[in-house]
């Protein structure tokens, strides 16, 4: 995921010999290079460098690897890092989401399955494992996997080999397994959702990824990559935050992680509004976040009892509360994607405006 989030070449502060310049470690300016997904993880904080430090001697061999943190902190980066500067590096990388997979399907994705073992199963899969030889597979959300297909992960650790849904014969197979989730997996052993052989088997190694708000010393470096980044997607002069709104975003505590402080700084460009912090920070609230996205000529306070109003206001509202994701916010409001489009250049018309001429000043 988040394969746009690479780097721009105007932010690194580094180069590629290795050398460190600008507080980045040598480390983590090899890994800067827009091929390799690292921006989250370069950084100057305590619990970063230690993260970095940690990562640097995991990815000298080949063991299994359990990496924890929550959503939006960068996990997939850390195992395609360990991929990129492992003795595995020139073999596959093959991730997938566990959590994303039918119940129904899940095994044969993963272990590959023979021709005719059930229905629509037309001819003869490999599966992931068997993918993935060589090289590596990466099991994002690995706490979702069921209990059911557990066992047959464990016999693939311990044996190193898949037998196929529909198949009598075991293969031999060569990867690493490397594995990520935002769960407490100690707790799910607890109340019997999760092995504890399969867990100690896969948390040979633990990589914890620190949230954002351990590493509050790493904001301003990541306000600063992704408002360089949007600019140059949409084609526009870079968004400058005053000190104040740096101050704001550091003692937001980011529930969302990188990830969300990415979807802020893009609805700077995407509505050109003020940046909209839900009301988890202190001196925003709901409210006060929702009329931050209005034209100053529209006044939010209840009771209202003009329908046409009342309708902006919900749109407002359902855009600060999604971080300006309309696709979430007409979810929210019970709309196809369409009307929302609509409906936000009702109730934003300034912005429409605005859009609408830098367009026009591009052509």
């Amino acid at each position: 995921m988040d394969a746009e989030f690479t780097a721009i070449p105007s932010y690194s502060n580094g180069s590629s010999n290795g050398h460190s310049q600008g507080g980045i470690s040598p480390f983590a300016t090899r890994l800067r290079t827009p091929a390799q997904r690292w921006e989250r993880l370069v950084g100057e904080a305590p619990a970063a460098v230690e993260l970095e430090r940690t990562l640097r001697q995991a990815a000298r061999f080949e063991s299994t690897v359990l990496i924890t943190g929550e959503t939006g902190c960068g996990k997939e980066e850390i195992a395609r890092a360990l991929h990129t500067h492992g003795p595995r590096a020139d073999g596959p990388f093959v991730a997938i989401n566990c959590s994303a997979m039918a119940a129904s399907l899940i095994e044969s994705q993963l272990f590959g399955h023979e021709k005719g073992s059930f229905t629509g199963a037309v001819g003869p899969s490999r599966g992931v494992f068997r993918s993935a030889e060589g090289g590596i597979v990466f099991l994002d959300e690995i706490g979702e996997m069921p209990l059911e297909l557990q066992p047959r992960l464990l016999r693939v650790l311990q044996q190193r080999e898949v037998t196929p849904v529909g198949s009598t014969e075991s293969y031999p197979v060569n990867v690493q397994v490397i594995a990520a989730t935002n769960r407490d997996l100690t707790a799910d052993i607890r109340t019997g959702k999760f092995r504890e052989d399969l867990f100690y088997r896969l948390n040979t190694i633990e990589l914890a990824v620190p949230p954002l708000r351990e590493r509050v010393a790493d904001i301003p470096r990541f306000v600063d990559h992704f408002r360089r980044f949007f600019a140059a997607k949409f084609g526009v002069a870079p968004w400058q935050p005053d000190a104040a709104t740096l101050a704001r975003f550091m003692r937001y505590p980011w529930p969302g992680n990188v990830r969300q402080l990415a979807q802020v700084i893009e609805r700077v460009y995407a509505l050109d509004a003020p940046p909209i912090l839900p009301a988890h920070d202190d001196n925003v609230t709901m409210e006060q976040a929702s009329s931050a996205a209005l034209p100053s000529g529209i006044d939010i306070a209840l009771p209202v009892v003009n329908l046409e109003e009342l309708k902006k206001i919900a749109v407002r509202q359902a855009l600060a509360m999604t971080d300006g994701h309309k696709g979430k916010a007409a979810q929210l409001l019970g709309v196809h994607l369409n009307t929302m489009t609509r409906l936000v250049e009702e109730a934003l018309p300034e912005a429409s405006r605005r859009r609408q001429g830098r367009r026009v000043a591009r052509l």
